[in-house]
């Protein structure tokens, strides 16, 4: 299983449903809140190409997006093929 990256803030109901759905991969999420460390915000800049919401998810190297790319990739069954 791969580990997986989000980058986040608190309060977001987006992260929040991001997070739950990945939980029920039980998968190893490296969670990154990028409003108490700026370092990490203008590294989730750099790794996303200038994306500003979040949350924005990496499985492994893999740069998936936001939470509705999640939920997209996950009903149409690519996520676990990527979390493989």
């Amino acid at each position: 299983m791969k580990k997986v990256t989000i980058y986040t803030g608190s309060p977001c109901p987006y992260c929040d449903s991001a997070k739950a759905l990945l939980k029920t991969k039980n998968v190893e999420i490296i969670e990154i809140d990028i409003w108490k460390d700026r370092n990490k915000a203008k590294e989730m800049l750099q790794r996303t190409n200038g994306a500003r919401t979040i949350p924005q998810i990496f499985i492994g190297d893999h740069y998936v997006g936001g939470n509705d790319k999640l939920q997209e990739v996950n009903r149409s069954g690519e996520l676990d093929k990527l979390l493989d």
